[in-house]
């Protein structure tokens, strides 16, 4: 039999009736974890926004407020990230078997396309030695793009507002630099670092940004 005929008889497989059963059976089950990591992803993406709800609650409870809370709250947003990308790991892993399935086992049923059975070696491969889609640098930079980046910013714009409206409108830029002082430190060392810190932010968004594009432009990812 030639290559081209061999070619062909793949393509012309077809599942019994207990294989459908089957595979429906695992795209539900596939679908379900991703759906109950999906959860687990919004319940973090919660306890950063209520925690960023009770700085900004305690930071303009009363002009004489403190605005030190704002940025205390930063470091508890970067551990949320940190577990959220974590989670999103795993989550990733669910979802992409199941929309591996539905792009290549599903559609074709519907549109009646021919159907490559490479796929089902790649879903095999993936159940016989599971591994992780996509890095932990990539998952908290696509939860910091889609998510987190909205909250890092009313983070931004609160602080800046607070030190310059309380306890009364700064009326020159050095006033509002002194605001920011916290304790021994200077208020343009304060604010240095908080530059650094957003803008640290933005590059690595954009950094993960440009590899997602590159993995997924060099089709280097088995599925998702």
């Amino acid at each position: 039999m030639s290559v081209t005929a061999h070619s062909e008889t793949q393509r012309e497989h077809s599942f019994s009736s207990a294989e459908m059963g089957a595979i429906a059976h695992l795209y539900r089950g596939e679908v379900y974890r991703s759906t109950i990591w999906r959860t687990r992803l919004d319940n973090t993406t919660n306890w950063a926004i209520v925690t960023m709800g009770i700085a900004l609650s305690t930071t303009f409870s009363s002009p004489e407020a403190s605005p030190l809370p704002l940025l205390l709250v930063g470091l508890l947003i970067a551990v949320f990230l940190g577990m959220e990308a974590r989670r999103y790991r795993y989550f990733n892993v669910w979802r992409a078997r199941a929309r591996w399935m539905e792009t290549n086992f599903y559609a074709p049923i519907f549109t009646g396309e021919a159907r490559d059975d490479s796929w089902q070696v790649t879903l095999g491969r993936d159940y016989t030695a599971p591994r992780h889609h996509i890095s932990f640098v990539r998952a908290a930079g696509r939860r910091l793009r889609r998510n987190y980046v909205w909250i890092l910013a009313v983070q931004v714009i609160a602080y800046y507002g607070k030190i310059a409206i309380h306890p009364t409108p700064a009326s020159t830029l050095a006033e509002f630099i002194d605001r920011a002082a916290v304790g021994p430190i200077p208020g343009w060392v304060v604010l240095t670092i908080g530059l650094v810190y957003n803008v640290g932010w933005l590059a690595f968004a954009l950094g993960t940004m440009w590899l997602d594009q590159r993995e997924h432009r060099g089709d280097k990812v088995a599925m998702g």
